[in-house]
């Protein structure tokens, strides 16, 4: 055991640090909450998306001014949050119809993209380990998207709905290999600006009655996208997970996966069935069986941690 362990200051910082990354993986996790909250008031899939990224966007633009001279690697953020923010319009139409619980599931089989994506594109073989627990993210998908769990009607919606754990996957691929260049800032702010080149011309081009909510009380859930799940637990993520390392970031950011449940039962009512608590475990023992530097978020990544 390292001596420094036992010292107030360290333990300090690490329970900090822990305390970060579970707030930040709640905060992650009630973004249901928010999405269907403004769906229902009208607005358009698409630019819930956009009003997730584009607070971001903006607030991060200096960074990106600051790094301008490795453009390359700026152009390959643009391009992953393009891919980031189109796919996750899949999420939030899932979420117009489905219940939070299977869409949670379905989203959480982003690590099983970046794992396929990483070995086709970067040649990154993945170990015995990462493959076992990408079979149990798959079953647990199976699962969740069960005729037991969703209407046969429903089917369409569900493959689209793999659209978002695609571009994320796709968006970890491109900061671990392309983006390590420039600093943690720099890297949110190219893919949080991408995601809102990628969705402004449907945002342009849409209807403005599609893109506020019906009633102008609910203006709320807009800034609540944008700062409580976005750039708000983003920061804390890249300030807290490197502190803790990968594995125990992985182990605590799993939290986010109940906490979908739970907006889905205490916001919308919905009942948890037992293919959904199934499927729900399966998810977290693939997460806790891993325990390696496959992370929770793409701060996580990005975060320059060191290996456990």
């Amino acid at each position: 055991m390292d001596p420094s362990t036992n010292q107030d200051g360290p333990a300090t910082s690490h329970a900090l640090a822990a305390f970060g990354v579970l707030f930040a993986s709640v905060c992650f996790g009630i973004v249901p909450y928010f999405s269907r909250g403004l769906t229902e008031q009208g607005v358009a899939p698409y630019a819930v998306a956009f009003y997730r990224y584009i607070i971001a966007a903006v607030l991060l633009l200096p960074a990106l001014v600051i790094h301008r001279g490795a453009w390359r690697e700026i152009l390959w953020g643009l391009a992953a949050g393009a891919i980031m923010g189109l796919g996750w319009i899949g999420y939030v139409t899932a979420l117009e119809t489905l219940p939070a619980s299977t869409v949670g599931v379905l989203y959480m089989t982003y690590p099983v993209f970046t794992l396929l994506i990483a070995w086709a594109f970067f040649a990154d073989a993945p170990t015995r380990r990462a493959l076992l627990a990408s079979g149990l993210i798959v079953v647990a998908a199976v699962i969740a998207g069960s005729p037991t769990s969703v209407p046969p009607e429903h089917f369409g919606t569900l493959l689209i709905s793999l659209a978002a754990p695609f571009g994320f996957g796709f968006g970890i691929c491109v900061l671990v290999y392309r983006l390590s260049r420039i600093g943690s800032l720099a890297r949110m702010a190219s893919v949080s600006l991408g995601s809102v080149l990628g969705l402004s011309p449907l945002v342009l081009s849409a209807d403005p009655a599609t893109l506020v909510p019906v009633d102008g009380t609910d203006w709320f859930l807009i800034l609540g996208i944008g700062v409580v799940t976005a750039i708000v637990p983003q920061l804390i993520y890249t300030i807290c997970s490197p502190v803790i390392g990968a594995s125990r970031t992985a182990v605590i950011g799993s939290i986010e996966l109940p906490t979908m449940f739970a907006v889905g039962v205490l916001a919308f009512g919905e009942t948890i069935t037992l293919p959904q608590a199934v499927a729900c475990a399966l998810v977290l023992g693939a997460i806790g069986l891993t325990r390696s530097r496959t992370t929770r978020t793409i701060n996580t990544v990005i975060a320059r941690e060191p290996k456990d």
